[in-house]
């Protein structure tokens, strides 16, 4: 018998640690009467107080000859003694005097992890070495030994320290790690390894600091609010990481006090990351009170026991927690501290607590009391932002603040230190850690719907531990990805449980709901999705989750039972506690903890009912409410057949563009159809059949995106869908050249740049959103739009211009055909084959246009990148207009900042964007190569020859920087057609691509 098997028994059977020890004890050295096993044998009855001294005496006499049999027994011992109050103080005690080394509970359990005792030797887990781990231990014990001296209330201060540390230490993989079937020391992660700051999102206008003049603001994390204001009542939604900030807050306070080398202030204060890139941190988090006393009350806890109809005792509970920690003795010497020096009183789970006997206002009473009488102290209290602000839990005084969703730059971070401890943990490389980190990082990023899961603390944990758990991979399709988490969330919520008395001791293990009621997984799992189907159907908003009336939930459960002792006031007080695929939101009500659950299940419900044709007519009726049910159900459907998917297709979308019938509803139906084609869809084998539906959908989407049926973020999602589906607009036998390609330009004048006063308005205005710290970019902000005047009038002869800029598909197949080679990889940012290509120097745009001119030599044409003058006049005509379609900006006729789609668009989204001449794209989108180079005077106004007469310059390769043109999906003023830039003709960046110009061979 082993640990392993050892461990597995006591899981199964609760047994006690000290009779799993004595079992191991037994079988290996029962014939040895000077050993550990001795004394073990001898002690299984008494308390475990008693078996303290002797075992300390015992360890010593380790040899390295028990090698094996020692580190398995010592592993165990050191399990069980991890919960036994006697051993937690040893550990306080020793590292609250011993700076530089110390007792580690923070690992995967209580360690001896670097002692300092002549030469340093380090303890971890499986490398336990047998007499190396007789000569720390016998350190530790002599340390205690010697030191009899010392101030009492030092140590048994840092004995409560010690204590907190270890409780607020860990994050709980319970519920999230399909491998932790308990919470025992390998279901648990480092808190300090992983956590990641936390910011807020509200609060008054002092909560905001304005960021370089631009109308951005600063968000406050919660440590800084909690250091501004000494009374905090920290609000967010199920998940949001509220509880353990709470233990992150213990632990760094705690461990500074005891001189923990991975707790302390250093570690508190960490800066928030950055949102682009984690290594991008700025200054730390502000916190200038200390190491103050830290202490946390569970609410839930303190309801349970220590409140009664009448009244409510903190200090009264306090004390008790203190004396079942075997800490009686420092409760005065605690209540001294916060009377005089002050501490911080943690509040945790203010919602938890019961609404019945009056309990509510008794809270709030017990809070302003406290306050009242220590008022040295700081509070931070925490709730569900629904509970706190819809019912009657607000406490006078305390300042409120609601915890933001993580940011790309916290997810990132959090990633990153997830997959750096697991490494750790489990002794694998730091090269393997990276790579599944960029992994999972990549794979939320591409992912809007992954990417909206992940900036809930708890949904990211579950993600990381889902991708951990496969070995560094998240289902590629996210139906299947939103399926696994569904069923951990499900067996989270429906598993056993531990039930304490009114003093906090285990009595009983909660059966799982599906043995209380006796009666199967899938008859709950049916109900849990038609009760999603009715919640999603009856939501007044269409964000969010939508509330779930307790008595719905007790009553679709009480039908389903077997058991005759089930009971409505049962079922309610089973429920009350629970969390996973179900939490309680607030006094009798429930949510999904998160809208994309609500949606997976009730697209199981649909999927079950009359599919395609019930959820087919939801969706085409109410596209906004029932798009991603719809979306969800056609790919579970098609786990089960391809024909599933296109069935659903058929019955969004029966009839064509141009059917006389064809309204609203058929708009929406065919767009849908296509991004379920898009997502789910074999497009690799189509049958003829299928194919006729194919055809009518891309008419669809190619209408639909070229058209005014639907806003400008749906037209460029009609254009992804498009791309995947094949867009039929562009030659594949003709390197991807649009059927349309060159627009003819006539020869003639045209008014060029811009009037004086026209600039000077504009850098007027731009003026009042800069402050100094951007003073110099404001400068050259001024000189670039200062070159644009004087306004003046250019002759060119006719040449012919591209419809579209350069894609991404006839980018690819130059490269393929010419074996040309990019200095970095263009392909990133470049995703869909109908895009303008990105992530292109002007070298680059210059081969291609070299490369076609030779395809199309014998027709007699001439390709290169326009001039300046080329390119402004086919974009904005002969009467000087400021943008291709007139003189105001509008986001539905470009993709700029205000547009909101914040990446490339499918070339031709914006038909109504066009200029006089029909081009497309011309104002935002992407920033456009001109052939032109250029210099810059003193004041950085560009200087050409060809703004001024409309020449072409000679092209350079090397040298001066060159022109673009035509601002992109990331900016605003640049789309301005007379706006001017200019970079070195090797830069590339996500929305820098090119068009093409036509010049008659002869010119």
């Amino acid at each position: 018998m082993n640990i392993t098997d050892l461990l597995a028994i006591r899981a199964a059977a609760g047994t006690d640690a000290r009779t799993a020890l004595k079992e191991l004890l037994r079988s290996r050295f029962e014939d040895n009467k000077n050993d550990i096993g001795k004394i073990a044998l001898e002690q299984h009855e008494a308390d475990p107080a008693t078996w303290k001294e002797p075992l300390k005496k015992s360890l010593g006499q380790i040899r390295a000859e028990h090698d094996e049999d020692i580190r398995n027994a010592l592993e165990l011992l050191v399990k069980s003694l991890e919960h036994t109050p006697e051993w937690k103080q040893i550990a306080a005690k020793y590292q609250a005097d011993v700076k530089d080394s110390h007792i580690g509970v923070l690992g995967d359990h209580a360690r001896v992890d670097e002692i300092h005792h002549g030469n340093r030797h380090s303890l971890h887990g499986k490398n336990i070495q047998g007499a190396n781990l007789a000569e720390q231990i016998n350190t530790v014990n002599q340390y205690f030994q010697n030191d009899k001296d010392d101030d009492p209330g030092k140590r048994m201060r840092a004995a409560y320290l010690s204590h907190l540390l270890c409780d607020a230490g860990f994050l709980s993989l319970e519920g999230v790690d399909p491998g932790a079937a308990s919470c025992d020391g390998d279901s648990r992660l480092n808190l300090g390894a992983v956590y990641t700051a936390l910011l807020t999102r509200n609060g008054d206008e002092q909560e905001y600091i304005a960021r370089m003049g631009m109308g951005q603001a600063r968000q406050l994390s919660a440590l800084e609010v909690v250091n501004r204001h000494p009374h905090v009542v920290l609000l967010g939604d199920p998940g949001s990481g509220k509880t353990t900030f709470v233990n992150f807050v213990c632990l760094c306070l705690a461990g500074e006090a005891l001189g923990h080398p991975e707790a302390s202030l250093g570690l508190l204060t960490r800066p928030v990351p950055e949102d682009k890139d984690e290594d991008d941190e700025k200054e730390p988090q502000p916190w200038d009170h200390g190491a103050l006393l830290p202490v946390r009350v569970i609410l839930r806890d303190f309801a349970a026991r220590g409140m009664s109809d009448q009244e409510a005792d903190l200090w009264g509970f306090i004390k008790g927690e203190l004396e079942k920690a075997e800490l009686a003795d420092f409760a005065p010497l605690m209540k001294q501290e916060l009377l005089e020096k002050g501490g911080l009183l943690l509040l945790d789970g203010l919602d938890e607590v019961p609404e019945a006997d009056n309990r509510r206002v008794l809270i709030r009473k017990v809070v302003e009391n406290f306050i009242g009488t220590f008022h040295q102290c700081r509070v931070l209290v925490t709730s569900r932002t629904y509970a706190y602000q819809q019912q009657d839990w607000r406490i006078p005084g305390l300042h409120e603040t609601i915890l933001a969703p993580f940011t790309g730059g916290q997810i990132r971070q959090f990633v990153t230190r997830w997959y750096e401890h697991v490494a750790e943990l489990k002794r694998s490389s730091p090269e393997d850690a990276q790579g599944k980190a960029e992994l999972l990082k990549r794979a939320i990023f591409a992912n809007d719907r992954i990417g909206e899961l992940a900036e809930r603390p708890l949904l990211l944990t579950l993600i990381a531990s889902l991708h951990s758990w496969r070995g560094g991979s998240l289902p590629e399709r996210r139906e299947e990805l939103y399926a696994d988490t569904a069923d951990l969330l499900l067996d989270w919520w429906e598993r056993p449980k531990i039930v304490r008395d009114a003093g906090g001791n285990p009595v009983m293990t909660q059966p799982s709901l599906m043995e209380w009621l006796k009666t199967d997984r899938a008859k709950i799992r049916r109900m849990l999705n038609e009760l999603a189907y009715n919640a999603h159907a009856g939501q007044p908003e269409l964000t969010g989750t939508a509330d779930i009336s307790e008595d719905d939930l007790v009553r679709g459960l009480w039908d389903l039972s077997n058991n005759p002792d089930v009971n409505p006031v049962k079922l309610m007080r089973y429920l009350s506690n629970r969390a996973g695929v179900l939490i309680p939101r607030g006094v009798k009500v429930y949510s999904f903890p998160h809208r994309t659950f609500q949606e997976y299940l009730a697209a199981c419900h649909l999927t079950d009912t009359d599919y395609p044709d019930h959820v087919a007519e939801l969706c085409r009726k109410e596209p906004n409410r029932w798009r991603e049910v719809c979306l969800l159900a056609g790919a579970k459907a098609a786990r089960g057949g391809e024909f599933a998917v296109w069935s659903l297709a058929d019955a969004l979308c029966h009839r064509e563009p141009d059917d006389p019938k064809a309204g609203a509803a058929d708009v929406w139906g065919a767009h849908i159809a296509g991004q379920a084609l898009a997502e789910t869809a074999d497009l690799d084998k189509i049958s003829p059949r299928n194919e006729k539906k194919l055809d009518r959908v891309r008419r669809w989407l190619l209408h639909l995106m070229e058209g005014d049926h639907l806003p400008a973020a749906e037209r460029a999602l009609a254009g992804n869908h498009l791309a995947v589906l094949g867009d039929p607009r562009f030659n594949p036998d003709l390197w991807y050249l649009p059927q349309r390609g060159f627009v003819k330009i006539p020869a003639g004048k045209f008014i060029m740049g811009t009037k004086e006063e026209d600039a000077e308005r504009l850098l007027a205005e731009l003026s009042k959103m800069v402050n100094e710290s951007n003073e110099s970019d404001f400068k050259i902000i001024t000189g670039l739009i200062k070159s644009e005047c004087p306004q003046h009038e250019v002759e060119l002869s006719e040449y012919a211009i591209s419809r579209y800029p350069v894609t991404v598909a006839q980018f690819r197949t130059f490269v393929q055909d010419s074996g040309y080679e990019p200095e970095e990889d263009w392909e990133k940012d470049n995703e869909y084959d109908n895009h303008p290509v990105v992530n292109i120097s002007w070298h680059d745009a210059i081969a291609y246009c070299k490369w076609l001119t030779e395809k199309l030599k014998d027709r007699g044409w001439k390709i290169q990148l326009p001039t300046e003058a080329q390119w402004e006049k086919a974009a904005r005509g002969t009467d000087a207009r400021i943008y291709p379609w007139g003189d105001e900006a509008d986001p539905e006729k470009a993709n700029y900042d205000d547009t909101g789609i914040g990446t490339t668009s499918a070339v031709g989204c914006f038909s109504r964007g066009a200029g006089i001449y029909g081009i497309q794209d011309m104002s935002g989108n992407v920033w456009e190569w001109c052939l032109d180079r250029c210099d810059l005077d003193e004041n950085y106004r560009i200087i050409t020859d060809t703004y001024k007469d409309g020449l072409t310059d000679p092209v350079c390769t090397t040298g001066s920087s060159r022109v673009f043109r035509g601002g992109s999906w990331g900016s605003n003023t640049g789309c301005r057609l007379t706006y001017r830039g200019y970079y070195s003709p090797g830069y590339r960046y996500g929305d820098y691509g090119f068009r093409l110009a036509l010049i008659p061979s002869q010119q």
